[in-house]
């Protein structure tokens, strides 16, 4: 049998790494969106720019939205962790 060890601070650095890509990635989606095209060329290759900015737009977004629910599964983690924490150390007092 092994002992199940999670460490506070790796949790901590996790959901601040994956808070920061979040950010990140929303940033990069509000340049995209707001990229002009019209620099490159003819009408056809301005909307093919445009369609594939439409593409990433969206393929980031859902990036996004996966960092973000896994900082909110890390919360809801450390928040039974430290419920757990709690309830082992009441039992161990009352026992003592």
């Amino acid at each position: 049998m092994s002992d199940l060890q999670i460490s506070a601070q790796v949790l901590n650095d996790l959901r601040s790494t994956l808070s920061r890509i979040s950010n990140d990635l929303d940033g990069a989606c509000r340049q995209l969106r707001n990229a002009d095209a019209s620099g490159v060329g003819a009408d056809p290759l301005v909307n093919r720019v445009h369609d594939f900015a439409d593409e990433w737009h969206y393929g980031i977004g859902q990036i996004g939205k996966h960092a973000d629910d896994c900082v909110s599964m890390l919360d809801t983690i450390s928040k039974k962790f430290d419920e757990t924490d709690q309830n082992l150390k009441s039992a161990l007092t009352k026992q003592a």
